[in-house]
């Protein structure tokens, strides 16, 4: 992918700028009046993103983070799809769908008439995807950075068959101390706890983490609230689109096992994530078309 290309195609003056980033992977960088962001084209995954009036990154990146070809970027907003978690047919595919590990085309940036900066990143099918998952599709990824940061996934069906999907985004939330760490808006709410053998489960009060926590919230509402008393900001997640949520932290023992994690980063993000997943499947007839979308905003307390 031509560097010089993608900014003499999609650049804008002092705003948008294309650039080899680590692993030699097409980053874009935004910064603007409102805020700065960095993007991996590899991946359509947000990697960071900074409101003017925040002391703090909203994601979490790990250090350890891999940039080739093949491997997920640990951190950020990760793209799970066409179905989320393991492969639902058994077959071996990878866990999270293909999208998070493919290089992405760049369709298009924008100016929105509220100043904000749009990036639109796009996938198609090819014989290679026909061979993971046998399905004509477009997907496009929508990220608005202004005051928030704003990503709609739109999934289109231009074959001649129905076809179903579970998805996420799989954002990973910087937080100051996970002790310090609440998320309200999922109270009275049933969950599966696949940390607990799947079992379904009932949500008391305010969503605390103190061990591995592995959960899919069921009859979500859209309005959840990230609580970062360490940082002293909330983060608020307003979506659409999606009936399900996921919150995620490793713990102590997966975050050491894993070798693209540092042995103490579950101490610094929490994922809560907007998804179709579970018995929260989208069915797309031909010609029609899907799109979640999720809307992070921080807010200083």
């Amino acid at each position: 992918m031509d560097i010089q290309q993608l900014n003499n195609d999609h650049g804008i003056a002092g705003q948008v700028v294309f650039i080899e980033g680590e692993g030699g992977l097409p980053f874009v960088r935004v910064q603007s009046d409102k805020a700065s962001a960095l993007i991996s084209v590899y991946a359509g995954q947000v990697l960071s993103f900074q409101p003017r009036h925040a002391a703090d990154d909203l994601l979490f990146l790990s250090s350890l983070a891999y940039y080739q070809p093949g491997k997920a970027i640990k951190g950020g907003a990760p793209v799970c799809w066409p179905w989320f978690g393991p492969d639902p047919e058994g077959s071996g595919r990878p866990a999270h769908g293909f999208v998070r590990n493919r290089m992405w085309e760049v369709a298009g940036t924008a100016i929105t008439q509220e100043g904000a900066i749009r990036v639109t990143l796009a996938l198609t099918d090819t014989p290679e995807t026909h061979a993971i998952w046998p399905r004509a599709f477009v997907v496009r990824l929508e990220i608005t950075i202004g005051d928030s940061l704003n990503l709609e996934l739109v999934t289109r069906n231009p074959g001649p068959q129905a076809f179903s999907i579970t998805q996420a985004f799989h954002t990973y939330f910087k937080v100051g101390d996970i002790a310090q760490t609440s998320v309200s808006g999922l109270e009275n709410t049933q969950y599966i706890d696949k940390v607990d053998d799947n079992q379904e489960k009932h949500q008391e009060g305010a969503v605390t983490v103190a061990g591995e926590v592995d959960r899919i919230y069921l009859a979500v509402g859209n309005n959840l609230i990230i609580h970062d008393a360490a940082l002293q900001r909330r983060i608020r997640i307003t979506s659409k689109g999606n009936r399900t949520a996921v919150v995620w932290n490793p713990w102590a023992k997966i975050s050491a096992d894993m070798a693209d994690l540092q042995d103490d980063d579950y101490l610094r993000f929490i994922c809560v994530e907007t998804t179709n997943a579970a018995t929260d499947r989208v069915s797309i007839q031909p010609g029609s078309e899907f799109r979640l979308a999720a809307n992070y905003q921080i807010e200083q307390d």
